[in-house]
């Protein structure tokens, strides 16, 4: 028997579908993540915004294509917030939610919709063997945030951690040469009474650390004297943005100021005189005009972001922002096309900045001529020649998305 675990969305999908999939192993099913022939589909939704939502509803006629008396069970986001919308849907036999899905390798013979309402405990997932470079560890679920815009923490449902001996032991098990340590929002990090710089604290691994994504309010001194005492921390910092403008950051209840962002980026860089900076914006809130989306592009320069990653705004219905009139379609297209360009002006600087300084990059694909991997700051490298595992290399060049480079023991 032949199951495929079909993952949409975000790195916390990812770590859940790897669970899933060892789970399935386990009990004697050939795993694939690729969507082709099988017996079996488990497709891991997203509702992050509406063409996500679009996306993860194709999967079931996709998974029909290659197996029309295949069975499909739907979990994740979407089937949490429209669980009627899969059910309904030809060979689809259960539906679940973004909650519980390690219950499913109970349920595989069950059917109809089996949504859990139970976010008081983080669930411990099967445990993921990672054989690939680069291993992403689940710390955290769910969101007390509630953003104006973000369907998610209804979905997930509240903040809850893992336990710090858990993290570490897992941490301690994966052969991965990095982790990243990931959530819905790590920055919520509470393990009894320890946080995140608690945590980072207890960690001792050669392996190289990464974070996903971080709110601004979590960086201080505590958090980055920590990270700077890791044996291998990559310096680099995912910091929301989601707009320039105060006005519009207030309306969309994001509980800073863009003088205390700035602020922090000044302080990780104080530590971290190189590090990446990387964020998320929205182009066309309903309350942004085109002053405050002008307030957005200065302060991209201001900051200076190795990457930004610029979406339009989607209406998720349920949210405070779904009640507000959505700007133009149009509008929206031309500002994210502005933000695209800016981001990628931004980019180009921070590669160039680099090019003759002496990276690490841990190799995880191939392609062409090439073998390529992230460094430590978050550049993609494309090196010459067959090569595994982590390498010092000198950039050399701009090239493609990302940088070129040479191994420091040939120049």
């Amino acid at each position: 028997m032949k199951a495929v675990v079909f993952t949409l969305g975000c790195k916390v999908n990812s770590c859940e579908s790897d669970s899933l999939m060892n789970g399935l192993s386990k009990l004697g099913y050939e795993v694939s993540g690729n969507l082709e022939y099988a017996d079996l589909y488990i497709i891991n939704t997203c509702a992050v915004t509406a063409e996500a939502e679009k996306k993860s509803r194709q999967c079931i006629s996709r998974a029909k294509r290659f197996n029309p008396d295949s069975k499909i069970i739907v979990t994740g986001c979407a089937s949490e917030k429209s669980p009627e919308d899969f059910l309904s849907k030809e060979n689809v036999t259960l539906v679940t939610g973004a909650k519980a899905k390690g219950k499913i390798l109970e349920m595989l013979s069950d059917t109809g919709e089996k949504i859990s309402c139970d976010d008081k405990e983080f669930e411990e997932l099967f445990p993921v063997k990672n054989l690939q470079s680069r291993a992403y560890i689940k710390i955290q679920d769910g969101c007390n945030n509630f953003c104006s815009y973000c369907i998610i923490p209804y979905l997930r449902g509240r903040s809850r951690s893992r336990k710090t001996e858990n993290i570490i032991a897992e941490i301690n098990d994966t052969i991965a040469e990095e982790i990243v340590l990931t959530g819905i929002n790590i920055s919520s990090f509470k393990d009894n009474d320890k946080k995140l710089n608690n945590l980072i604290e207890e960690i001792d691994t050669e392996k190289r650390i990464r974070l996903g994504s971080l709110e601004v309010k979590i960086i201080d001194d505590n958090l980055l004297l920590a990270l700077k005492k890791l044996k291998n921390f990559a310096p680099h910092f995912h910091l929301s943005l989601q707009s320039g403008c105060d006005k519009v950051l207030k309306e969309m209840n994001r509980k800073y100021t863009t003088e205390e962002f700035y602020k922090k980026c000044c302080l990780i860089r104080k530590y971290f005189e190189n590090a990446a900076i990387t964020t998320d914006i929205i182009s066309g809130y309903p309350t942004e005009n085109e002053i405050d989306f002008e307030d957005t592009l200065k302060f991209m320069d201001k900051v200076k972001f190795s990457q930004v990653h610029c979406f339009s705004y989607s209406k998720r219905t349920g949210t405070k922002a779904a009640e507000l009139k959505e700007l133009s379609f149009e509008r929206k297209n031309d500002r994210l096309n502005k933000l695209l360009k800016k981001a990628e002006q931004l980019k180009n600087e921070y590669i160039e900045k680099n090019i003759g300084e002496t990276v690490d990059v841990i190799f995880e694909e191939k392609k062409d001529k090439y073998s390529i991997g992230y460094s430590e700051n978050y550049i993609r490298v494309y090196v010459l020649g067959n090569f595994e595992n982590i390498k010092k290399v000198r950039l050399t060049e701009k090239y493609s998305d990302g940088c070129k480079g040479i191994l420091k023991n040939n120049g």
